[in-house]
């Protein structure tokens, strides 16, 4: 029995515009959705509920017109809730998700199932997203319809494993949807995450560098010019290791042993004090490394096609040498 959700195969590319604190707008997710690839945001982005809502408003609208202007429908978008409990907003905002009937739900820090069971009431899903096997039995006995598995070298909250490893230890138990992040920049990425085993692609860095994301000009630049060596894992910004560019954190005056300091975790923080922070200290992850540029969504996902189905063929050919 197939457990994939059938709207994967209705996309233009295998792709999940992954939600990035501070830089997921609408903007960037109705450009994703129009483009055939899975557009999402975190509901933090919104400093409260409210506004949270007017953004689901402004998404549903855009999506819907869009459709009924052009004929062609568009992708689903998916909303990032942090499923921990120092967020105060996780019930109101998760009321709200329900009350919209947004499509898919990406959980964090904590899969519950009672979440799990209120997004299922209307239809909708859940991706949890990862780092190792202990996460991903425990959501998968949560009920989720996807994992998340956020690997080494991933911008934001990362793990430390191989994508490889990752990948092929949690597909042995795990037969639904897989996802994979880090590193993923290109389309020859991409088809690489789906020879490894996953399902999607997780892309978040990349989707940085793109004119309707809500990053600055100096964040965007500081991209170009960084390299995979440029980034920095670290607890000590927000309590949960991430990957920040080095150029910022050191712009923000924190030295090599504040680095090392581990923070209490707390969202309740986050929504003031920790926001305040991401602002001038930026995530991104290893795949640095590979962008060299900023475009808009359309000429982005343009690209990734053309390159995904580049790498497919070349992996295709190699049948021809090696069918032995």
């Amino acid at each position: 029995m197939d457990q994939k959700p059938s709207f994967i195969q209705d996309l233009s590319l295998p792709v999940v515009a992954a939600p990035m604190f501070l830089i997921s707008n609408p903007e960037l997710v109705i450009a994703c959705c129009k483009n055939g690839i899975v557009g999402t945001f975190p509901a933090l982005n919104q400093r409260s509920s409210e506004g949270f809502e007017s953004w689901l408003v402004e998404i549903k609208t855009a999506l819907q017109a869009f459709e009924s202007e052009t004929g062609k429908k568009a992708a689903p978008f998916g909303v990032n809730l942090i499923v921990h409990p120092t967020n105060p907003r996780l019930e109101a905002d998760l009321k709200i998700c329900v009350k919209h009937k947004v499509p898919l739900i990406i959980t964090s820090l904590g899969a519950v199932s009672q979440v799990v069971d209120a997004i299922h009431s209307y239809g909708g899903l859940v991706f949890h997203d990862i780092i190792k096997k202990r996460h991903a039995e425990k959501a998968a006995g949560a009920g989720v319809d996807g994992l998340i598995l956020v690997s080494a070298g991933a911008g934001g909250h990362a793990g430390t494993l191989n994508p490889m490893t990752l990948v092929a230890e949690v597909r042995s138990f795990f037969k639904k949807t897989i996802l994979l992040s880090g590193c993923i920049s290109n389309g020859r990425d991409v088809a690489a995450a789906l020879q490894m085993g996953a399902d999607l692609a997780y892309m978040g860095t990349r989707f940085i560098n793109t004119r309707e994301s809500e990053a600055p000009e100096a964040y965007r630049q500081m991209i170009i010019e960084a390299g995979a060596s440029d980034i920095v894992y670290t607890a000590a910004i927000s309590g949960v290791h991430a990957n920040f560019l080095a150029k910022s954190l050191q712009a923000a005056g924190l030295t090599p042993e504040d680095l090392k300091k581990d923070t209490k975790v707390d969202f309740g923080k986050e929504l003031d004090t920790e926001a305040k922070a991401w602002k001038t200290i930026w995530s991104a992850g290893q795949g640095v490394a590979t962008i060299e540029d900023v475009l808009p969504v359309s000429e982005l996902v343009s690209r990734l096609k053309t390159e995904f189905k580049d790498a497919v063929s070349a992996q295709a050919r190699l049948l021809d040498i090696y069918p032995k």
